[in-house]
């Protein structure tokens, strides 16, 4: 009986991990199993991951990272209510080239004022030197990046550059445009895409 209450716990934290509603576990839960569990019973097996989120948050960061690459994309996330909030993301690309998610958090919409505490709270858990930040086109992501990493190269990301773009020109255009803006990108130096 612990052995199937253990595998049922770890698939409910998985689930919830995932995004499913404790109320969509519950209901699938007694649908696959016939284990009855209530949404509260979910949320408290849920809860389960707090400490390790806090333990992930608060971890001892690589002192260096080749290139990281800040992003924050909207997800629906349930609180009071059914809202849709900015999910940060920081990945970096270590010397080895191997990637790793260095931190992430969650707040209403997305702004400078957080993109400077992360990089902040990144910086005091260890992270030194970055070569390279890549972003999108955040007001105020440069300036923030200067005062957190001043020796680091800042480059906008080129597929929101190329979203900006097409957003700048008629749809029949787009497909013409956006080739060209590759073959220009493409070039082995600025002279040859000039």
């Amino acid at each position: 009986y612990k052995q199937h209450s253990d595998v049922l716990e770890s698939m409910i934290i998985k689930l919830y991990a995932k995004g499913v509603t404790t109320r969509e576990i519950a209901d699938l839960i007694e649908k696959m199993y016939g284990s009855h569990y209530s949404p509260a019973q979910v949320s408290n097996i849920s809860k389960q991951m707090i400490p390790k989120v806090e333990a992930y948050h608060k971890r001892k960061l690589s002192d260096r990272f080749f290139c990281v690459y800040l992003d924050a994309t909207y997800l629906p996330l349930c609180r009071e209510t059914f809202e849709r909030e900015a999910v940060y993301i920081a990945i970096g690309i270590r010397p080895n080239g191997n990637k790793e998610v260095i931190d992430y958090c969650i707040a209403p919409s997305e702004n400078v004022e957080v993109w400077t505490e992360m990089l902040q709270n990144m910086r005091s858990r260890g992270l030194k030197q970055v070569e390279l930040f890549l972003s999108d086109g955040v007001v105020g992501m440069k300036t923030a990046l200067a005062k957190t990493y001043p020796k680091a190269h800042f480059q906008r990301c080129l597929v929101h550059v190329m979203r900006n773009i097409c957003n700048k020109v008629r749809v029949d255009d787009r497909e013409t445009i956006m080739n060209d803006f590759k073959q220009i990108h493409r070039q082995p130096n600025k002279t040859a895409a000039v």
